[in-house]
């Protein structure tokens, strides 16, 4: 098949590549200049493990290939994908101008039948407006095309998103018209030899679906990290109560680790967009209001734990921070807790020195020449100098670290662990004093 994927994010460039792995012949557009050229001169501009491998593979192949130029991507692909981003407008509510100027831009130049197929994370309703889009630059054509919209919404976790989508464990399809049904089909096949995993719904059913999954794994992160608030006052073993209720294959383990809040590109915009529409349609959504309320609170719970060993003035104070990205395998900070700790930290007159294995270039571009914040050349590096260690993204690096020497370096033998990532004997064991999430 001859595809086009509009946006090469991380949605739309894995999304691309991974259809060139199956053999389609893919074209991805971006109208920014910069990504086109690092794409055409072999590199990636984004972290994602495995994407490199595969883009590089299938551009060997003569199945890749992209473009600044819209005119050759309209016209090029039977089947458009549309992969741009939706940030979060003013009011929570999530932003269609690049959706809709996509939408835009295939009704102006399209010439024949096309499949325009939304990826992006969009909310209820936008295919609608995305049909009435081509619709209305057809009509300034006096063209009467055949085209058809669905909702593919994307599932993909940064981090792992070239094996979610080799390895869907679900492909959602909202259309409404045969034709584009047995095109999706016939596109997804190649990626469910094993059974079946195609779901096909009508479009707003799938529009919704897609919020409502990101909704319900935010909420999950939030109770817990509810829970293991009141654990601590409790005394309470946050990890010991995951486990138990883990084990009820009603609920099970997934998402249910509690820590110092979540971030990215997807939870907090989502979840925001969800409360707006339903807002907008009249329906007040308790439970995810909560939700965010919850989270937001949760991410200034490290620091709360630091000004209660160290006092609200940390003037003169240094603090090792261990992760920078919202998560782990990811250059994404977006939304992430570090930002929300190394403002607060700044606040109360402290300074930072920061490690990340992938993210410290993103946070110069955040922070730019801040003087009160230095990167370091691995963790051990980040002690040097600091009052104490905090521990803010869960990367593996991190997972078994020297506990004697991290007493030796740190000023005061302290650490903050915002992912619970150490059994607390084994640290307190070396003399550390150790402030876990919901464990006593």
């Amino acid at each position: 098949m001859k595809i086009t994927v509009v946006g090469t994010g991380y949605v739309g460039l894995v999304s691309g590549a991974c259809l060139a792995e199956m053999g389609n012949d893919v074209l991805c557009l971006d109208l920014d200049p910069n990504k086109i050229k690092i794409l055409k001169d072999g590199g990636i501009p984004i972290h994602e493990p495995g994407l490199d491998k595969v883009v590089e593979r299938n551009v060997a192949a003569g199945r890749l290939h992209f473009t600044t130029d819209v005119e050759e991507a309209v016209r090029f692909g039977t089947i458009q994908f549309i992969a741009v981003g939706t940030p979060p407008d003013e009011d929570g509510s999530a932003d269609l101008k690049y959706v809709l100027a996509a939408a835009r831009n295939i009704g102006r130049l399209m010439t024949d039948y096309k499949v325009i197929i939304d990826k992006s994370t969009v909310p209820v309703g936008t295919a609608d407006k995305v049909r009435a889009a081509v619709a209305e630059e057809l009509a300034k054509r006096g063209l009467d095309l055949e085209y058809s919209v669905v909702s593919n919404p994307e599932f993909l976790k940064e981090g792992a998103a070239v094996e979610d989508f080799m390895k869907p464990d679900r492909i959602v399809v909202g259309a409404e018209d045969e034709r584009a049904i047995y095109m999706m089909r016939a596109l997804y096949a190649p990626f469910q030899r094993n059974h079946d995993k195609l779901v096909v719904m009508d479009v707003r059913s799938a529009e919704l679906t897609k919020y409502a999954a990101n909704a319900m794994l935010a909420t999950r992160i939030s109770f817990m990290n509810e829970l293991a608030l009141l654990a601590e006052k409790l005394g309470a073993d946050i990890e010991l109560v995951r486990q138990g209720i883990g084990s009820d294959p009603r609920i099970g383990y997934h998402f249910l680790y509690a820590g110092c809040g979540y971030g990215g590109s997807c939870f907090p915009k989502d979840v925001k967009a969800l409360i707006k529409s339903g807002a907008d349609a009249g329906q007040d959504l308790k439970v995810l209001n909560a939700v965010e309320a919850a989270n937001d609170a949760q991410k200034l719970v490290l620091v709360e734990k630091i000004v209660k060993q160290f006092g609200e003035d940390l003037s003169g104070k240094r603090f090792a921070v261990w992760g920078l990205a919202f998560k782990p395998n990811t250059d994404d900070m977006r939304e992430a807790t570090s930002r929300v700790v190394i403002d607060e930290l700044f606040k109360r007159g402290a300074t930072v020195s920061a490690y990340d294995p992938v993210a410290m270039a993103e946070s110069k571009r955040i922070f730019g020449d801040e003087p009160r914040l230095a990167y370091a050349t691995n963790p051990m590096n980040a002690l040097e100098g600091a009052d104490a260690l905090v521990i803010v993204t869960e990367w593996k690096e991190f997972r078994s670290p020297d506990f004697a020497r991290i007493k030796a370096v740190l000023r005061s033998p302290v650490i903050f662990d915002g992912r619970n990532l150490y059994d607390p004997a084994m640290p307190r064991a070396a003399g550390l004093t150790y402030m876990p999430i919901g464990r006593p």
